[in-house]
């Protein structure tokens, strides 16, 4: 096996040569907010999403603890890549007839499945390399060769679903600091970055943290329409937009429907005023380029789209995750936002809907309509 200095630095090309903007190494340790994100979950914060409250027999969440949760791991290779593109802001649109679709959820492959092909050619290259001690290997190579030999390091590879605080080691490996908004940024791209993330059994060279340039800004505090970000660099997963409309299942709060805007899959607003995405840069990455419709879609067409349609039309999209009620139940509220009449006869059909979900808020939107 080449020395670890060797394969630190090798990893680093081999994540470039797979189209990574950014990759860094961070320690396996018990960082300090991993204590803090225990301590959200606690205070209820994380809403209803389950699988981040994940334990292990003895109590310990399974995201605050990667050394019992993945005992051989020793460090974490954090790769990144920019999905921004060349489009409007979500803050630059004010069409009444037209929502809002997340930036991340438009591309033309889930980036789950993107991030994760290019995270197994760093593995491959990164299996080989330990395996060939001349070190000849490129991410390229390896994805064509065997990397499977005697003596390699055990690796795994997660993208959003493994038992990792993708955020915390993004940070400690230098890719970036998590800003006010709990995002992570960098001063050269940005917010607009996927994570992927490969443990490994070796014992890399770990990169310095990088440096809190948040400063004394409060914009994306100040912007939040649901009030969502509670203090800087905490955020109430149950007053947050992107969690309403994705993850959320069953009736939204009707104190809370108002605030939401045309947003019918996530958002985006913190993003969007945040300073350092002023000159952020477009991806070059094919997989991310904006599916035709999904930039500012139509509400009424999201609304009345059957279940053909969107199986067709979000298939291998993350919009998926939201399911069709849920899209639909989002549109029916971001046209009684919409404050645009022509949505009346739409609506009086919804509130007939077979899905009493997508009627009550009908009904609601309906009402909000009326109200002026």
């Amino acid at each position: 096996m080449p020395p670890l200095s060797d394969i630190t630095a090798f990893v680093k090309q081999a994540a470039r040569d797979a189209g990574f903007g950014l990759a860094g190494i961070a320690s396996v340790r018990d960082f300090p907010e991993l204590d803090r994100f225990a301590d959200w979950i606690d205070a209820g914060h994380a809403g209803d999403m389950e699988y981040l409250k994940a334990r292990h027999e003895a109590g310990q969440l399974k995201r605050a603890s990667l050394r019992s949760t993945i005992p051989w791991a020793r460090s974490v290779i954090v790769c990144a890549i920019n999905y921004n593109t060349a489009q409007p802001l979500s803050t630059q649109v004010n069409d009444s007839r037209r929502g809002w679709i997340s930036r991340y959820a438009w591309g033309q492959e889930d980036y789950h499945n993107a991030v994760m092909k290019r995270l197994r050619l760093v593995e491959a290259a990164l299996n080989q390399h330990c395996s060939d001690p001349r070190g000849q290997t490129t991410a390229k190579d390896s994805a064509v060769r065997d990397p499977l030999s005697a003596g390699q390091p055990q690796t795994r590879c997660y993208v959003d679903t493994g038992p990792v605080v993708e955020r915390v080691y993004a940070k400690y490996a230098g890719v970036g600091w998590i800003g006010k908004n709990t995002c992570i940024l960098n001063q050269k791209i940005g917010s607009w970055l996927f994570l992927g993330v490969i443990l490994t059994s070796l014992e890399l060279g770990a990169d310095l943290p990088a440096p809190d340039r948040c400063g004394s800004c409060t914009r994306c505090i100040d912007a939040c329409p649901t009030d969502a970000l509670i203090a800087p660099y905490q955020l109430d997963s149950n007053k947050c937009i992107s969690y309403l409309t994705i993850e959320k299942r069953g009736m939204i709060p009707e104190e809370i429907r108002g605030a939401m805007g045309r947003h019918v899959f996530g958002c985006d607003i913190c993003q969007d005023v945040c300073p350092w995405n002023r000159k952020a840069p477009a991806t070059t990455a094919a997989e991310f380029k904006p599916r035709e419709g999904l930039v500012n879609p139509a509400l009424d067409w999201l609304a009345e789209m059957s279940g053909e349609e969107f199986q067709q039309t979000f298939r291998g999209s993350p919009v998926r995750r939201a399911k069709r009620g849920g899209l639909r139940r989002n549109a029916a509220i971001a046209m009684g936002n919409s404050g645009d009449p022509r949505f009346k006869p739409v609506l009086d059909r919804l509130t007939e809907d077979e899905d009493p979900i997508v009627a009550e808020h009908a009904r609601w939107a309906e009402q909000k309509l009326s109200l002026g």
